[in-house]
């Protein structure tokens, strides 16, 4: 009976399926291969051995509401609490002695291990005040380590920029200038504008100029042609220019130019063809100022010296500012005769007594040129003064002309310091310059700098004047030097000079 009973359990029991829950669902079946024995598989149909893991404890959902299905299952598996049926019918928590499991106790030692782990952490000062500067913006550095020095990286041939001037960065708009007009090309253009004077210069005198100009016409603007009639006036051709003003006038588009009535003006005063009547002041009213200032230059040019005062006198008393050039040119030629000293004091007071004064250098060394000759060498210093101190940098020229003042003014100390200032300058001297400051070392008695000084002139590839030769000779014979007067001496006769009597005489003093 109890045999029976026993056989019909393990019946049962055999034939039941129990299914655990892992990352797939996993049969762990019971099967019977004889009646004798039980055997428990936990391998899967690929024949894979089932590695239980250690559990994974969850730190919210206490509940479970979000786990998976089966997990349940395979949490009470790994942990050996799940129920197992046994063959009685009852529960047990136990698989079988091979399976290897947690206890709880392991379990639970293990988070209290974490949790004296997470207490215990200590953050060094160093970490504290790196990660408080990744908020500021910059990590700070240790103080050894103040500078960084990077090695530069190797230049890459293809990458680096090819030599010259870099690029603009600024976008210029261009134009094509083959897309432009023709009158655009041409109405501005000197090549065409004089090639039209040279075509009529080349006219028969029985044609007019407009023969040539009527082909162009279309193609010029206001103020074209004033540069046609001044090289009419080169070409010693004023009553041509004069057709060229007539013509313009019956021209619409082209009148009135007062360029070009300056121009021709100018050009009939250079060739004495001006005539103007003794009323200077209806004149001085009808003209403007440009055109009142080309007629003084033309003036100047044919050597009308008298007229060209008479005309900036009258725009003086009616209080006509004329440009200081004007000035300049007239002061220069009436520099020229030294008669005319008086005319050339009353220009330079008026100058004096502007508030204004604007002299370019060229203007300003033609004045200090003429101030030289008449011995006026205050009024060099002082137009020398007032040119550094306008701003602007004085050139060789004015350099070797305010030398030259103070070396005739016998301030040789005074010129020798403009010499060293050129010399600090840098400034390449000329053939007036070498001749200036030779004169002022023999003045000063100094042989070796007026030697050096003449090497450097014919180091430069300059021919030495008649007049340097002479200064040369001059000194060596002050201090003796026999041979080499004579070695100078014959140079000058193989260049081509002459020696005068005066130095012939000095020679023969020297040889005796």
């Amino acid at each position: 009976m109890d045999v029976a009973v026993i056989s019909c359990c393990f019946r049962n029991v055999l034939e039941t399926h129990v299914f655990i829950g892992f990352a797939k669902p996993w049969k762990a079946t019971i099967t019977r291969n004889r009646w004798d024995g039980v055997k428990l598989s936990l391998m899967d149909p690929s024949r894979t051995r089932i590695n239980l893991r250690k559990p994974i404890k969850k730190l919210a959902d206490p509940q479970g509401v979000n786990d998976p299905p089966g997990f349940g299952i395979n949490e009470s598996l790994s942990k050996g609490t799940g129920p197992f049926r046994q063959p009685d019918g009852s529960t047990s928590t136990d698989f079988d002695d091979n399976v290897d499991v947690f206890d709880n106790d392991l379990e639970t030692e293990n988070d209290e291990e974490k949790e004296q782990i997470e207490e215990n952490v200590d953050w060094d000062p160093e970490d504290i005040e790196t990660i408080t500067a990744l908020f500021r913006g910059r990590i700070p550095q240790k103080p050894g380590k103040l500078v960084r020095k990077r090695p530069l990286p190797l230049p890459i041939p293809y990458k680096n920029r090819p030599p010259g001037l870099p690029s603009s960065k600024k976008w210029t708009r261009t134009t094509n200038s083959s897309r432009k007009s023709v009158s655009s090309r041409v109405y501005k253009d000197p090549t065409f504008l004089i090639g039209l004077a040279k075509e009529i210069r080349s006219l028969d005198p029985e044609k007019d100029v407009s023969t040539v100009l009527d082909k162009c016409s279309r193609f010029l603007r206001k103020g074209s042609l004033s540069l046609t009639v001044r090289e009419l006036g080169h070409m010693g051709l004023p009553e041509r220019a004069l057709q060229i003003f007539c013509w313009v006038q019956e021209q619409p588009h082209l009148s009135p130019d007062d360029r070009l009535l300056a121009s021709t003006v100018e050009v009939l005063a250079r060739n004495h063809e001006l005539k103007l009547s003794f009323k200077l002041e209806n004149f001085l009213s009808l003209s403007s100022q440009n055109v009142y200032e080309a007629v003084v230059r033309g003036f100047i040019r044919s050597g009308n010296l008298r007229l060209a005062y008479k005309l900036i006198s009258a725009a003086k008393n009616r209080k006509m500012i004329l440009d200081a050039g004007v000035y300049a040119k007239l002061i220069l030629e009436l520099g020229r005769n030294p008669d005319n000293h008086i005319l050339i004091m009353n220009l330079l007071e008026e100058l004096g007594e502007r508030d204004d004064l604007n002299l370019a250098q060229q203007d300003c060394t033609a004045i200090m040129k003429v101030c030289i000759r008449l011995g006026k060498y205050e009024i060099v210093e002082n137009l020398f003064n007032w040119f550094i101190d306008s701003g602007m940098k004085p050139s060789v020229v004015m350099y070797t002309t305010v030398i030259h003042s103070r070396y005739s003014n016998h301030c040789y100390r005074e010129a020798l310091a403009l010499v060293w200032e050129m010399e600090g300058l840098n400034y390449l001297f000329d053939l007036p310059a070498y001749r200036v400051v030779i004169k002022l070392f023999v003045a000063l008695n100094d042989l070796p700098r007026a030697v050096r000084y003449f090497s450097k002139l014919k180091e430069a590839g300059f021919s030495p004047a008649f007049d340097i030769y002479k200064d040369v000779i001059k000194i060596y014979a002050v201090h003796g030097r026999i041979a080499k007067c004579k070695e100078v001496c014959k140079e000058a006769e193989l260049a081509g000079f002459k020696m005068d009597e005066q130095t012939r005489s000095l020679l023969m003093q020297l040889k005796e």
